[in-house]
Order: structure tokens, then sequence, then C-alpha cells
């Protein structure tokens, strides 16, 4: 690819980042279609649907299938979701990369229980958390075309996942901890993307106490982590942090 300075032009090998379209089938029926790099899809394909409400109980799912080379999942689960297959259908463009629809976030918020965790955590444990997250972000130094979302404890990050899509990268996360059993209860979520509605209403939906990130948030992801019980950090860079929603989870 072409370098252009202000003293010469030159020519330097490097990446591209990798993006493919991955069609999710939910018990044989097609859900959607998301943008994605090639990495982690059986992640992102179980939880997109838990974020979504089409699986709720982990002992409910019963095979993921895919076809890597077609770009198709394959979910099958002894349980359907009356009421996730009624909301979707109400779909509206948002503010998302990765994929261009969400719910309409009011039927989704309405059924969302108030996060209600005991966590603690110091502004500095979450800002050395997010400079540890920036740091294993090997995907972006590659192509510096990645978003990154990481799941903690207030003490070391325990994994990381990376996506061309800010919302790609959290459910790939939350799929993880679907398949795992891991418990978000006392856990940090974080990501480098833009604080919205949609990634508030993930993390509200999981019971994810604490959700931050280097970017700020959106007025309606503020009033919804009020409402939700999320204490919400925003702005986390250059040693300073700000904490829009439920302050007493972060110590100082």
């Amino acid at each position: 690819m072409g370098i252009k300075n202000h003293r010469k032009k030159e020519t330097l090998a490097g990446e591209v980042i990798a993006e493919r379209p991955l069609t999710i089938y939910f018990n044989e029926e097609e859900i959607v279609t998301l943008l994605c790099t090639p990495q982690d899809q059986e992640e992102l394909a179980v939880g997109f649907l838990v974020a979504e409400g089409f699986l709720a109980d982990r002992a409910h799912l019963r095979r993921v299938q895919l076809d890597r080379e077609k770009g198709l999942a394959w979910v099958q689960s002894d349980h359907t979701s009356l009421l996730a297959r009624r909301t979707f259908l109400k779909r509206y463009i948002t503010t998302g990369c990765g994929k261009g629809t969400s719910f309409y976030h009011y039927a989704d918020s309405s059924h969302c229980r108030p996060v209600t965790s005991s966590l603690l955590v110091k502004g500095k444990e979450i800002l050395a958390l997010m400079k540890e997250m920036q740091r294993m972000g090997e995907l972006y130094r590659r192509t510096r075309g990645s978003h990154s979302a990481a799941l903690a404890t207030s003490e070391k990050i325990l994994f990381l996942r990376e996506d061309v899509g800010r919302h790609n990268a959290a459910d790939k996360i939350l799929g993880r901890c679907f398949l795992d059993g891991i418990s978000l209860a006392d856990k940090l979520l974080l990501t480098t993307g833009r604080l919205t509605s949609e990634i508030m209403i993930k993390a509200a939906k999981l019971g994810v106490p604490v959700l931050a990130s280097r970017s700020a948030p959106s007025d309606l992801a503020v009033r919804l982590g009020e409402e939700l019980g999320v204490t919400l950090v925003g702005s986390v860079r250059g040693g300073r942090l700000k904490v829009y929603t439920h302050k007493q989870r972060v110590v100082f």
C-alpha cells in the first residue's frame, strides 16, 4: 500500500483487516447476517443470540456448527423464546458497526432486570485495565482496523476479543461466557467502541455491573445505565476517566 508524508511517497508492506459475512441460523431459521472478522465466529453466533434473547440457558444449547467457507453458522436449542422472535422483528438502523440493525430500545430495556451487583473497583484499576486491553490488541496493531472488547476482574483481564465491529467484539465476549458458564455479576466489560444504547442494553441483559470505554457515551446510554443499574465509565484515557452512572461502584 502507498504511504505519503510531507517528504516522500513510499510503498510499505501492511495488513488489511479481513471482513466476511456470517449468516446465523437458529433452529433452522435464518436470523441475521453479520459482517465480521473470521476469528471466533462460534462465540460471535452464540453471543449474538444470547444478547438478543434467543438463548438464555446453557443447558438448552444442543449444537453450534460453522461452515467457514460459506460464512454460515447453525445454532440449535431445545428452547425458543417467543418474546425474542416477536421483538426481533422491530428493527431500526443504529449507530452500530459490523451490523446495522438492533432491537428497538424501549422493547429491549423494558425486559432487563436492574443490575444489583455489589462490585467495587478502583479508578486506577480501570485505567490500568484499559491500558492493558489496548496493549493486548494484536489485530489492531497489525491493521489499525479493529475494535476490542475484554472481560476483566478488578485485578486483571481474563480474555480479549477483536472484530471489525464493536458490537461483534462484545458479542464474542458474551458468547464465550455463555459457553463456559462464566458469571458476569462481578466482572467489568471493557470496550474501545462508543458507549451507545445498544451495548448498554447488552451489558444490562447479562448482568454486567461495570461497562467502560476509552470513548464517550451517548445521552441515551447514560439514561439507560441509570435505569438499569449499570455503572457507565467513559473517556478512559490519558490517566483520566469519567463515571456517568452508579458512581458508588468506583472508588477513588
